[in-house]
């Protein structure tokens, strides 16, 4: 009987040694993750997607380590943005469905990450002109951002922009026209009128009127989307 009782406590003990082991791995892990997150950040935003990839694995690989579901499902969404930025769409697209996928599991299908997601993928699908794909997914993405954070959120009003611009490449004008027109009110009001993001939503609504043949309202329009841009970056910015 003592002989067993001593044997299951050096079990017990490798037992919390080994918990103990593990512990510090995932210690480790998430500073690791959390400084490769940031350089990964930085070398995408200075457009080195070359020096950016090999982050985006490690951090992935990280993630998939920690087996932690959230923290896969925004890895796999930064690694999958940097392929959209290269437009690697082929590329993007199952690892937005992946994250998309883990979040409706995880957060459910109300949470604002899941909209998020699914704002996403259909960016991606409105990139690869899958535009039947794209729309319900906008909408979905739009219907819960709203009940969540409010009509007036910038989450809200990026969604509305993709939404509009798909409508506009569609030909659907009566639908465009408003979606980029409410994108637009909540940018000026959230991000304030000479946002380059306000200037983004400006560019496309100019596009839109173009399309119609409203020349004069949309060279205004364009005027003052270049204005913005002017003064956030510069004149002589490409």
């Amino acid at each position: 009987m003592i002989r067993t009782d001593a044997r299951w406590r050096r079990i017990f003990a490798c037992g919390a040694l080994l918990l103990m082991f593990a512990a510090a791995l995932r210690a480790d892990d998430a500073e690791d993750l959390k400084n490769l997150e940031k350089e990964f950040q930085a070398q995408r935003k200075a457009l080195r997607y070359k020096e950016a990839e090999p982050i985006g694995q490690q951090m992935l690989a990280i993630a998939e380590r920690s087996q932690l579901p959230v923290t896969v499902a925004r890895c796999l969404n930064s690694v999958a943005a940097l392929y959209k930025d290269e437009a690697r769409l082929a590329d993007a697209e199952p690892l937005y469905k992946r994250a998309l996928a883990i979040r409706q599991e995880v957060l459910g299908p109300e949470h604002s990450d899941t909209a998020r997601s699914l704002n996403n993928l259909a960016e991606v699908y409105r990139l690869q002109a899958k535009y039947a794909d794209a729309v319900p997914l906008y909408k979905e993405a739009i219907a819960i951002l709203e009940k969540n954070l409010g009509a007036e959120h910038a989450d809200v009003a990026l969604a509305l922009n993709n939404l509009g611009l798909v409508y506009s490449v569609q030909g659907n004008y009566s639908e465009a026209g408003p979606k980029l027109k409410q994108a637009l009110a909540i940018r000026e009001k959230v991000l304030g009128p000479d946002h380059t993001e306000v200037a983004r939503t400006l560019n496309n609504l100019a596009a839109l009127l173009g399309k119609q043949g409203q020349y004069k309202e949309a060279e205004a329009i364009y005027q003052r989307a270049l204005a913005i841009r002017q003064k956030a970056y510069g004149p002589d910015h490409a």
